[in-house]
């Protein structure tokens, strides 16, 4: 019987035919070869820790898990080429290691580099970009299996496509990415009311480094953080102080959270971020409030120009609600859903939701020039699945020939 897959929070599984795990950039391309000759879909999977199901296959799926480690650095530019299997946590390890760092990193690091690129994860920070925002460059296997490179100043169209690109392109095995000399940050967690919260956010928003707050529903209160350079840390004297520390920026950025959970995240226009977490909060208090007790996350993101960003060509507010791992969640989600799409919501491609192509496509500038890339990188559809199909409009292909997406646990 095939092995099972689950992704950490258990909401999906699927039975992949094999799932299987090269050592080197050769045996990757001739996995890819032996697919693409027997008309076969092949999906890569990171830590599994995305909530919509990306890489569920009933075909062959990928692990990319000894694809890893910093290959190269050029301190001088402040670039590195690194494998695609490297963790956040390692490679952000081995940037300090020669004194490097990247310009932000979010909530938690155990993702895995190309799966954090792909699906555009983000941290916090009205000017700090998503991760996808520091791809210069890829060594990449096509659906061909050949080997091709390319960079933002030869070819800044296809960069602009694979900065978000879902898996859908071909199987990152190098990535070059832009870093900055490393750099330490003093964070700071406060708790304060909502209200005290709204009335000073534009002020926290652009007064620190990074900001982001939770909200909490049970108790209707908040828990701020801030990180900023050393000697440069705000006063707040309506939030009471609950915790402070300094160290390197990849690892006071970050936490290692052991309780899984499942959510939904949309990307909103910044400055409509405060009326929408507003109504939500509304919502959950008078519907939600007695079977929901985890938080909503509230973040900023500075404006990109990926084609398939969630921030693309917009500064962006994000809100994600959460949800205990195991717990149904689909009716308090979309319940909620409906709100982020009067703000003209984008939803995060790695968290739940259920728009589909020509839901999305309304959503993005360039979703076509996307999708022309798409089609031109992988025109037998080797890397697609159904729930692909369905959710970037890929009407080219019939449901028969990219085959089972695996099933969703809940």
């Amino acid at each position: 019987m095939p092995e099972e897959w689950t992704n950490w929070s258990k909401s999906l599984e699927c039975r992949p035919n094999s799932i299987e795990k090269p050592r080197h950039r050769a045996e990757l391309q001739a996995l890819v070869r032996r697919t693409a000759d027997r008309s076969g879909t092949l999906r890569v999977v990171g830590q599994g820790h995305s909530s919509s199901p990306l890489v569920t296959t009933a075909d062959t799926m990928v692990s990319l898990e000894h694809m890893t480690g910093v290959e190269s650095v050029d301190q001088r530019a402040g670039e590195a080429w690194v494998r695609p299997g490297t963790s956040l946590e390692e490679m952000g390890e081995h940037l300090l290691e020669e004194d490097l760092a990247i310009h932000n990193q979010g909530d938690i690091n155990v993702q895995q580099l190309a799966g954090a690129i792909g699906t555009g994860t983000h941290g916090t920070g009205p000017t700090l970009g998503n991760l996808s925002s520091m791809l210069l460059g890829v060594r990449m296997i096509n659906a061909e299996g050949q080997l091709l490179e390319r960079h933002i100043e030869d070819n800044p169209q296809f960069i602009r496509a694979a900065r978000v690109a879902l898996g859908s392109l071909g199987i990152f095995t190098c990535l070059r990415i832009k870093a900055q000399p490393a750099y330490r940050l003093h964070r700071q967690e406060w708790c304060t009311g909502v209200d005290e919260c709204m009335h000073h956010l534009p002020e926290l928003v652009q007064q620190n480094r990074n900001f982001d707050f939770y909200w909490y529903p049970r108790s209707d209160e908040v828990k701020l953080r801030t990180l900023n350079p050393p000697g440069e840390s705000p006063r707040l004297p309506y939030a009471q102080l609950l915790k402070e520390e300094e160290d390197w920026a990849p690892r006071v950025l970050s936490r290692t959270r052991m309780l899984a959970f499942d959510e939904m995240e949309y990307s909103l226009p910044a400055a409509a971020g405060p009326a929408a977490f507003m109504e939500i909060r509304d919502r959950i208090r008078k519907v939600h409030r007695r079977d929901v007790a985890w938080r909503t996350l509230y973040r900023t993101v500075a404006s990109d120009d990926a084609m398939l960003s969630t921030s693309y060509a917009r500064p962006t507010v994000t809100i994600s609600l959460h949800h205990n791992a195991g717990l149904p969640y689909w009716e308090f989600f979309r319940d909620i859903q409906p709100i982020f799409r009067r703000y003209d919501g984008r939803p995060h491609w790695g968290k739940k939701h259920d728009l589909r192509g020509d839901d999305l496509s309304e959503l993005y500038p360039r979703w076509q020039d996307f999708q022309n890339i798409r089609r031109e990188m992988d025109p037998r559809g080797l890397f697609m699945t159904n729930y692909l199909r369905e959710l970037l409009g890929a009407k080219e292909f019939s449901p028969d020939q990219v085959g089972d997406t695996g099933l969703e646990a809940r």
